[in-house]
């Protein structure tokens, strides 16, 4: 998915996106923002934020739906780049087609997860599909690692199995808790997993005390480590953590668990690229704007000199890169 806000607002304790503190629990409110278009369909992204950059190496969360897509036209968006990061999708609901300049062509669906590696430079398009009468998702970001962040371009599909627990049902996408674990290939040491939960009940799940971790809610309203926590915020956990203790209350609960190593890097993050330096960031988007109108050699075979290919199969014109802020771009850790 495309982050069409290249510069989030700065934010005071009053506005959303704020950050409120309760012991170890710090919740990050959503703020709203518009993909794009004449009915642009509306995300509420919890990161990255002034106060808050990175949990572990995760570097972005997009929330979104239930969206009615008769109402808002759906998800609709057309190639771009992405620089240094791997994008993570993961659905509740409906159906998305991707397609990337490796040649890649996949369904994004309900419970499976689409993990796509940037590394050096990719470009690709998400749709949801014409059988999609209601889409409800999320988008996330890994930040790669210095040491990894020009590996090659790849794609990876994983449907995990769902792990039955005590008025609970789990199912791991990345990386390993209650004893499941993911096969899929990650730079740095993170945790990504969705949780159902039962009305009434409460889950204890040992955690890595060396990672971050947040919790980002979906559904209901749960008790995160004693602190409640509502729709769509996403609950802090710093490192030093060892147990994670939801309670549903009177409904039934869902999140999504995130969590990682802290980075220990800083980054800068624009648009759809995550570099190291202001200079790194301007290049990347020179790249790409030299690159939109381009004829490929072949299919998914990108233009000599070229960073991020054309993506295979996909008729829609490519997305320019907004104009650049009077600004150096500043350094997030």
């Amino acid at each position: 998915m495309s982050n069409l806000e290249p510069n989030p607002p700065e934010l005071t304790c009053t506005e959303a996106g704020s950050v409120l503190t309760h012991t170890a629990v710090q919740v990050l409110e959503p703020r709203e923002v518009p993909l794009g278009g004449p009915r642009a369909m509306t995300v509420r992204r919890t990161l990255p934020q002034r106060e808050r950059s990175l949990i572990g190496a995760w570097c972005f969360v997009d929330h979104y739906g239930p969206d009615d897509v008769a109402a808002t036209g759906g998800m609709r968006v057309a190639p771009h780049p992405h620089t240094g990061l791997q994008t993570v999708s993961w659905l509740f609901t409906g159906e998305i087609e991707h397609r990337d300049s490796a040649g890649n062509h996949a369904m994004v669906r309900p419970g499976e997860l689409n993990l796509m590696t940037a590394g050096r430079g990719i470009s690709h398009s998400e749709v949801s599909t014409a059988a999609t009468s209601m889409l409800h998702g999320a988008q996330l970001w890994l930040a790669l690692p210095d040491a990894s962040r020009f590996a090659d371009p790849g794609f990876e599909h994983y449907a995990p199995p769902a792990v039955a627990g005590d008025g609970f049902e789990l199912r791991v996408f990345l990386g390993s808790l209650a004893g499941s674990t993911s096969p899929v290939r990650t730079f740095s040491p993170v945790l990504g997993a969705e949780l159902l939960i039962d009305a009434g009940a409460t889950v204890r799940l040992a955690l890595d005390p060396g990672f971050e971790h947040g919790v980002l809610v979906d559904r209901g309203s749960p008790a995160v480590n004693g602190r409640q926590v509502s729709r769509g915020d996403l609950a802090f956990l710093p490192p030093g953590e060892d147990e994670l203790v939801l309670t549903a209350g009177g409904g039934p609960v869902r999140v999504l668990l995130l969590g990682g190593e802290p980075l220990g890097e800083t980054i800068v993050m624009w648009w759809n690229f995550i570099g190291r330096s202001h200079e790194e960031v301007v290049q990347y988007r020179a790249n790409w704007q030299s690159q939109i109108g381009a004829v490929p050699v072949g299919p998914g075979v990108p233009e000599e000199g070229s960073q991020f290919g054309t993506v295979v199969g996909d008729t829609l014109d490519p997305l320019p890169a907004p104009v650049l802020p009077n600004a150096r771009l500043r350094p997030r850790g």
